[in-house]
């Protein structure tokens, strides 16, 4: 019994280590920092409330990640019922301050992917911006990693089609 309480206490500084990941992959939740803080939130209670269930020599990020994928689709689905709201943003779609291109561009990328369906938003936030790998999106998304080459692919065309591009099947 001791055991499993020093365990439990190593994945828990484990988890305070993973709050920065956490909060970058609610960002691609939410677009509002409150409303990805709120699901970081919710995520840390359940893995804490949970920690017993864990097994020992997993990733306990991917085990982390997934539960706030669930978190996320499990309230998504009941909102999907009420009112939709366009809060499952990456990034910012406010109009560019200045004139710089660069400012533009990110400006087209973060509407284009405001259209992107959640699963390739997930594939995205998952490889891109976290750099998980194929595998571990894929436990973490509970699929095969071919299909999150799949997504990824998929999510990649739509971006470049919605950005008026070249689809990615044609620049490959």
């Amino acid at each position: 019994m001791a055991d499993n309480h020093v365990i439990e206490n190593a994945e828990r500084a484990d988890i305070v280590k993973l709050i920065p990941a956490l909060r970058a992959f609610a960002r691609s939740f939410h677009r509002e920092p409150a409303d990805a803080d709120d699901l970081v939130q919710e995520t840390l209670v359940k893995a804490l409330a949970s920690i017993d269930q864990f097994e020992p020599g997993t990733r306990l990020k991917s085990w982390l990640f997934t539960i706030m994928r669930n978190s996320y689709c499990t309230k998504a689905r009941k909102r999907s019922r009420e009112v939709l709201r366009g809060d499952n943003l990456l990034f910012d779609s406010a109009a560019p301050q200045d004139e710089q291109e660069w400012n533009v561009r990110v400006g087209e990328v973060g509407r284009a992917f405001e259209n992107l369906p959640d699963k390739y938003k997930q594939i995205i936030a998952l490889i891109v911006v976290l750099g998980e790998s194929y595998e571990s999106a894929a436990d973490i998304c509970g699929c095969a990693v071919g299909t999150v080459k799949s997504r990824l692919n998929r999510a990649r065309a739509c971006l470049s089609h919605e950005m008026g591009e070249q689809s990615y099947r044609e620049a490959s």
